[in-house]
């Protein structure tokens, strides 16, 4: 099996997605990804994509095969795994309230 480290000098581009049918199977993924070298991070699950499971596990997705070798390896139950693309229309910054200015 080849080595699941990120390159050096380079950092991870957290851009896959694995969603899962219970949180637990969530916290083991990462557990099992972390101890194989690979860079995660537990995030919340999108209703519209995984309704079962409020929790996600992003990853590298250009290093899916390996990930997907090493969880099944550790009998991992994913629901599905999917390339994640963050929004770039500005909704944050769309979303927050003005603050309030008293007139004079």
């Amino acid at each position: 099996m080849r080595s699941l480290r990120s390159r050096p000098g380079r950092r991870a581009l957290l851009d896959g997605l694995l969603t899962f049918s219970a949180s637990h199977h969530a916290i083991r993924a990462d557990k099992v990804l972390t101890a194989a070298g690979m860079t995660t991070r537990l995030v919340p699950g999108p209703k519209d994509l995984s309704p079962n499971c409020g929790t996600a596990v992003r990853f590298e997705h250009d290093r899916r095969d390996l990930a997907l070798e090493v969880l099944s390896a550790k009998n991992v139950e994913i629901d599905s795994v999917m390339e994640y693309r963050p929004r770039t229309d500005q909704w944050e910054a769309a979303s927050r309230p003005r603050r309030w200015r008293r007139s004079r």
